[in-house]
């Protein structure tokens, strides 16, 4: 079972732009969810959280603008990198955009592999076991691209889902995770697994890092799941 690969919502009411660019994303391995306008991107939001939006600014009814006002107050989707995507090229304009909460800004027409760059660019901020990066935390060491990870310069023998798990708490260390969380990031939305099974391979995952005589370093949190340190 993969770890699920990283989510990308489009909101732009082009539909010719939508596809190319939904394509474009897909065929690099990201889930794609597309919205043709800034109350489908907020439901969409709503509903399944991505990774990464792609968000047009000049839209009917609810501008890129507003949507990304909208999602910038609210706690739960402050933290979601927003590009923003605009005809307007005037450094005001930029700049309003940046000060309205925008994590970056992309002036049409531009080139799809240039946003392909800045989505990726994104991801590694957020998401960077994704790309392939290498994550540390104090001496454990996971290496995204090669599937290996070490503690204490001594190899590790984790399970894929353990590994998926690992990544998962590396790359946002102290931030905690519910089971339900847990269980969409590691398992995948659409497959049905007991929350009980979390339990499981955390407790395979806790035994294989402290095999040496190590610290445990995931922490159960009462009533709310697990968090890394």
């Amino acid at each position: 079972m993969a770890q699920q690969h990283p989510h990308v919502l489009i909101v732009e009411d082009e539909a010719a732009q939508r596809e190319v660019l939904g394509y474009n994303l897909e065929a690099e391995g990201f889930r794609v969810t597309r919205a043709e306008n800034g109350e489908e991107g907020l439901l969409c939001v709503e509903e399944d959280a991505p990774d990464v939006i792609v968000l047009d600014w000049m839209m009917p009814n609810l501008s890129g603008i507003e949507v990304c006002r909208r999602l910038k107050i609210k706690p739960e989707t402050r933290s979601i990198p927003i590009i923003m995507l605009s005809a307007r090229s005037e450094e005001v304009d930029k700049v309003r955009g940046l000060e309205t909460g925008a994590d970056d800004y992309v002036v049409k027409p531009y080139s799809v592999s240039e946003l392909m760059a800045r989505v990726r660019s994104q991801l590694r901020r957020v998401r960077p076991a994704t790309v392939g990066q290498v994550l540390t935390y104090d001496d454990i060491v996971l290496d995204a691209e090669t599937h290996r990870v070490t503690r204490d310069d001594t190899l590790l023998k984790l399970g894929p889902t353990e590994f998926r798990l690992l990544s998962t708490f590396m790359e946002k260390p102290g931030r905690v995770w519910s089971r339900d969380m847990l269980l969409d990031r590691v398992w995948g939305r659409d497959i049905y697994v007991d929350t009980r099974t979390v339990d499981v391979h955390v407790g395979r995952l806790r035994k294989v890092l402290k095999q040496n005589g190590g610290t445990d370093p995931v922490r159960t949190v009462r009533g709310a799941g697990y968090a890394l340190g």
